[in-house]
């Protein structure tokens, strides 16, 4: 996916462009190429952007170590404010509280938007934070040395010494 000139949207039908696509995101690492549809409005002074996409991907479980598939599927809409300062970098001091405004997502008018970089952060943030195989994936299972008191066969050499020594 190329990257759309911002103020080229104002001569396309209803000021709308829809891309469908079928693709590799770059950055994502996904088992099925991104499938699915994503629509720019240029609203005057803000950009309405909608899509539905989705992908397979594969995780690790944070319980068993196991890789398991999961189905990333992503129905996502925004609004991208056009803002002439968009381009410049503010250096924010950190212990500045901020405000609702210094969150919020703006673009140059004369910019560009790069719909590939805005589903790929989409898809990013849909990935669970918590990654299990199952619901009750029970874990790694762990040998109980008391119960199962088996010598390590890297350890047999030094147990041979301390029988001797005995």
């Amino acid at each position: 996916m190329e990257a759309i000139h911002i103020p080229r949207l104002i001569h396309c039908p209803e000021h709308t462009q829809t891309i469908e696509f079928k693709t590799l995101l770059e950055n994502l690492k996904t088992l099925t190429p991104v499938q699915g549809w994503i629509k720019i409005t240029h609203q005057g002074n803000f950009l309405e952007v909608s899509a539905k996409a989705e992908t397979i991907v594969t995780l690790t479980c944070h319980r068993c170590l196991q890789q398991f598939n999961h189905r990333l599927a992503i129905e996502s809409s925004e609004m991208i404010w056009l803002d002439e300062t968009a381009d410049q970098l503010e250096e924010l001091p950190l212990d500045r509280d901020l405000s609702m405004d210094d969150l919020v997502e703006t673009l140059p008018p004369n910019g560009y938007f790069d719909p590939a970089a805005w589903l790929y952060e989409q898809l990013s943030l849909e990935i669970p934070q918590r990654q299990l195989c199952e619901q009750d994936c029970k874990g790694i299972e762990v040998v109980d040395e008391i119960k199962n008191p088996g010598i390590d066969s890297r350890w047999a050499a030094l147990q041979t010494l301390k029988g001797h020594l005995n």
